[in-house]
């Protein structure tokens, strides 16, 4: 049989799979929108709940609590039905949350929102599970980085776009009413474009089911002898004495995080305006809560600890995943910088209003500022609105993000990838502690620059994590993929700072972050046992 001509979009077999792909690439702006959306709505309940910066952080804390919870499952769930249907089944828990917002508007509880939030984010962790490994066997193999990146683009639609559209269903900004009277109105409302979301995804659910997807055909790429392949180390067993420590750090973390859900949990039950309205109330449930927090860190860091010690010859000696020191780190650094992504992302609204000086008379009007409804006249001066704010994060800080990523997918292709990240975080470090500074539109720079150093850092943490893997590369990406749970926890610290010593003292918590990535990247060499990791495509991000 004579052999087909393969291309981009066509497989061996002579299939052309132009439309799957552009379906599934749809995918990626559909999550994209609705993360982008979750970034823009904690001043919104801070307003209408009147809620702490660091209780407000809730928002994030569900959202990735639903990724952390679906991240395994997800994969388990795909492997014994499909792909199709693991779409399908993602599609249809992200419509249910979306569809979830109505009746949550009416319910006067912060849960019922929280609810929807989770159920969003476990619907998207199906499709982010499915939608970078499905691109790759949409044609010819040798073109499957190029059609992730192409994937890639379409993300990149979603996430300038829809704190506009947030900005325009989640604040009212008249000027005659006060915060909490803005809010009431923008609140009756916040459900439009989730159940616009929702119809959309009724559409893609359709188009799935009457696609005829091609099956799903997985190489093993670690059981070949090439060159490539030759020279790399065994990394299993190297530097015990830094694998253990690293360990422990990440049986601190854990302890932190399961206290953090613990936490959250209780919290839910008291989560009605009444006791949120009353400040005696509030002080006797934190009293609680903190009780909580500390006692579940305590029993399971304590716990966690004990048994490493115990096991740690075991652990080591059986070749165990965590005994590789990079990807013990590359866990660590994940969690740590989407933890700087959400704090940074979700309280970008804040410091917009409550940090920026007054601005001129001739840009209050500005388009890039959302018009006339971006500013507010304030003690004979104008200042930013939260539907200015969403504006600038439509069309500048965004825009800076994607701008980031796209040079960097260039420069990550010539240079070794553990220098780029040590470089970008190291940058943004500095420009963590300008923003701490408070030295007026030079930290509100600060602010906006820092969207484009964070943008190479989730892919390429990803890649410098699993190398050398082998067989045990995909385990390790799900232990990567779960450590997105920083995006819950962290912030929620940077809230509670803010709320205590204001919103530029909050950034000291990414600046952390950031500085604990940076050692990563430049210690990377080290870790690893490699010379460096060139080459890098930046084909997965959150």
């Amino acid at each position: 049989m004579e052999k087909t001509k393969k291309g981009l979009f066509t497989t061996e077999d002579g299939r052309n799979h132009t439309f799957i792909f552009f379906l599934v690439a749809l995918l990626f702006t559909l999550w994209a929108v609705g993360n982008s959306l979750i970034d823009t709505m904690d001043k919104h309940f801070q307003d209408y709940y009147h809620l702490t910066k660091a209780d407000s952080a809730n928002v994030q804390f569900s959202h990735y609590l639903g990724y952390f919870f679906m991240a395994l499952p997800a994969g388990w769930f795909i492997h014994k039905l499909g792909y199709k249907w693991g779409i399908v089944l993602g599609l249809s828990l992200a419509a249910l949350g979306c569809l979830w917002f109505y009746p949550a508007t009416k319910i006067d509880g912060f849960w019922a929102v929280l609810l929807g939030v989770c159920l969003i984010a476990m619907g998207f962790s199906f499709l982010e599970t499915v939608a970078n490994p499905y691109t790759t066997v949409l044609g010819d193999p040798k073109y499957a980085a190029s059609r992730i990146n192409l994937a890639q683009s379409f993300n990149a639609i979603g996430w300038p776009i829809a704190p506009y559209i947030g900005g325009l269903y989640f604040y009212h900004t008249d000027a005659a009413l006060n915060a909490q009277q803005n809010a009431e109105i923008a609140h009756q409302t916040m459900w439009v474009p989730y159940v616009g979301i929702a119809i959309i995804i009724g559409i893609l659910i359709l188009a799935f089911l009457k696609s005829k997807m091609p099956d799903v055909v997985e190489h093993d790429h670690n059981k070949s002898n090439t060159e490539d392949d030759k020279v790399k180390v065994d990394v299993f067993g190297q530097q015990s004495r830094l694998s253990t420590i690293l360990l422990y750090v990440c049986a601190v973390m854990f302890s932190f995080a399961l206290g953090m859900i613990f936490r959250f949990f209780v919290q839910l039950f008291y989560m009605d305006r009444e006791t949120l309205a009353n400040p005696e109330a509030m002080v006797a449930l934190n009293i609680i809560l903190a009780r909580v927090f500390y006692t579940v860190t305590g029993i399971v860091g304590i716990a966690s600890i004990v048994f490493i010690a115990l096991k740690r010859e075991k652990l080591i000696h059986k070749n165990s995943l965590w005994s590789a020191p990079h990807f013990t780190g590359a866990t660590i650094a994940q969690f740590l910088y989407v933890a700087a992504q959400a704090g940074i992302f979700s309280f970008f609204i804040n410091y917009m209003v409550e940090e920026v000086p007054a601005i001129s008379e001739s840009l209050k009007s500005n388009f890039f500022i959302g018009g006339e409804n971006g500013s507010i006249l304030r003690d004979g001066a104008y200042f930013l609105t939260e539907r200015g704010a969403t504006s600038l994060m439509s069309w500048m800080a965004f825009p800076l993000f994607l701008i980031g990523r796209f040079t960097g997918s260039f420069i990550l292709r010539v240079t070794k990838a553990h220098k780029m990240l040590g470089l970008y975080s190291f940058i943004n470090v500095i420009l963590m502690f300008v923003v701490v500074a408070k030295l007026g539109w030079i930290s509100v720079a600060a602010v906006f620059l820092s969207f484009f150093f964070m943008s190479i850092m989730f892919p390429t943490i990803f890649s410098l994590g699993i190398w050398g893997l082998g067989e045990k590369s995909k385990l390790a990406s799900s232990f990567i993929v779960m450590a997105i749970m920083g995006g819950a926890v962290l912030p929620k610290v940077m809230g509670a700072i803010a709320d205590a010593d204001g919103m530029s003292a909050g950034y000291i918590v990414p600046a952390i972050c950031f500085a604990v990535i940076a050692l990563y990247g430049f210690f990377w060499t080290k870790l690893s046992g490699s010379e460096g990791l060139s080459g890098v495509k930046i084909g997965t991000g959150h």
